[in-house]
């Protein structure tokens, strides 16, 4: 017998907004192939394998790490400062200002805050490209994170002590459902952000799975209009 999934948690209690960056403040293929084709390059480079198997290794230790540099670092002790240097050096330029986003943004009652596997400085050139950084606080990255990414446990916890962040108080924006598992049992609400252009990214069936899951109040492709129709209910 199926489970029925509980009546998803309002906002109404929101205090503290959490954002992933990539592929949830803008969809990702806007700048998603320049980091996949420097992940895999980097693969290639570091183990000497070819660009086959680099994308093979890429995506396993994508789907069984977190990211693929904990895969490396954790198989092959790879340096994650010179990865990730490596990895972010790209061009921020295809993001244009989100005039819409940022006007929802502004509007939300309590602090925002971000929440990514990746860098502070990849961060910031996608924030000012947005022309959205203003309404950020802080951006809470993987160093911060100790190296551990989502969807670790560890890495919510310590970002939730960073910020003094009370998880029954926030929401949780993300477009990996499994990356919403934890904050969900922490009692944040969760959102999955499904932008257009998911499939002009190359992702695996998991990483699309998961919008009916019990640990996903909501649903959106719309990060903009939902944040003001939230406000709304």
């Amino acid at each position: 017998m199926a489970t029925k999934k509980s009546a998803p948690r309002a906002f109404d209690q929101v205090e503290t907004w959490v954002f992933d960056l990539d592929n949830t403040l803008y969809p990702h293929h806007l700048l998603w192939q320049q980091v996949d084709d420097r992940i895999r390059a980097y693969v290639a480079e570091f183990l000497k394998v070819t660009a086959d198997e680099a994308f093979r290794v890429q995506k396993d230790y994508y789907k069984r790490y977190g990211t693929t540099m904990r895969g490396l670092m954790t198989e092959h002790g790879v340096d994650p400062d010179h990865y990730l240097d490596f990895v972010h050096h790209i061009d921020h330029s295809p993001l244009e200002p989100n005039p819409a986003l940022g006007d929802a943004l502004e509007k939300l009652p309590g602090r925002k805050l971000i929440l990514t596997n990746g860098t502070v400085a990849h961060a910031s050139a996608v924030l000012k490209r947005l022309e959205i950084d203003r309404h950020f606080e802080d951006v809470f990255d993987i160093v911060a994170a100790d190296l551990e990414p989502k969807p670790q446990a560890i890495t919510y916890e310590r970002f939730l002590k960073r910020h003094d962040v009370v998880p029954t108080k926030a929401a949780m924006f993300e477009d990996l459902s499994r990356n919403l598992e934890v904050p969900h049992t922490l009692g944040m609400t969760t959102v999955l952000v499904v932008p257009s252009g998911q499939r002009e990214v190359f992702r695996e069936d998991w990483e699309l799975e998961g919008r009916g899951a019990p640990h996903v109040d909501h649903v959106t492709d719309d990060l903009a209009a939902f944040l003001e129709d939230a406000l709304k209910a």
